[in-house]
């Protein structure tokens, strides 16, 4: 039996629906601009050569239905309603064909930002971590199995905060698809089960506040919802 000198960090888990056992969540990878009206919106150009990831740390997920305290250090954390994808299989150096196999299953999801943190780390040249990596910072719905959810496409992404519609668009209006996305993160790393890819968020980020109540949803899925706490 191995010894540890302190408990490590317990293992994060996401929910699948109608089934028992738990999907155990190990990577977050996240894509960064990847639909053209967000990044207009935020003062970028669209790149449609090759999608460009940040990463989030295990620390950030927290289950929808929880509640987020808000995050130290910041003024103005942002939303940002995103379709998640859960790997199930290992995969590396694949073509799009091999890379929808690995998909295990797709869920709603929240990448909470530090906007003033990102912004003041953009405009030194640095690295967005302090925006984007933060403790609870990856709201995260339960997953649905791909093989319910059928093919990608159309559907609907929305996010209503305190009832009023801040995003709403279609996941085709995504510059890179899905199996693109698995592809391209393939040549970079050995993909395995438990991966998670947050691919990018529809326009209408905007700023939340203490007492706000956040719902996200997607077509088939099941909803991410959140609540935003006092400070800690």
């Amino acid at each position: 039996m191995t010894e540890y000198l302190f408990e490590p960090p317990k293992q994060p888990s996401l929910a699948v629906e109608g089934e028992v056992a738990r999907y155990p969540v190990g990577r977050i990878f996240c894509v960064g601009r990847n639909y053209a009206a967000h990044a207009a919106e935020m003062g970028n150009e669209v790149d449609r050569e090759a999608p460009f990831y940040f990463t989030k740390s295990q620390h950030a997920v927290l289950e929808s239905g929880g509640v987020l305290p808000y995050p130290p250090g910041s003024q103005d954390v942002h939303h940002e309603m995103e379709c998640v994808v859960a790997l199930g299989a290992s995969v590396f150096k694949v073509d799009e064909a091999e890379a929808a196999g690995a998909v295990f299953g797709y869920g709603c999801g929240l990448d909470m930002t530090r906007r003033d943190l990102q912004q003041a780390a953009k405009d030194k040249r640095r690295p967005w971590d302090l925006g984007k990596d933060g403790e609870g910072m990856a709201v995260l719905g339960p997953l649905t199995r791909a093989e319910a959810v059928g093919p990608i496409g159309g559907q609907a992404i929305r996010l209503e905060v305190n009832g009023e519609t801040r995003q709403e668009a279609r996941l085709s209006d995504m510059i890179h698809g899905i199996n693109a996305i698995i592809a391209n993160l393939s040549l970079y790393y050995h993909l395995q089960p438990g991966d998670l890819i947050m691919t990018g968020t529809p326009a209408g980020v905007g700023p939340v506040a203490v007492g706000d109540h956040l719902v996200g949803e997607i077509e088939g899925l099941a909803p991410v919802r959140v609540a935003i706490g006092a400070a800690e």
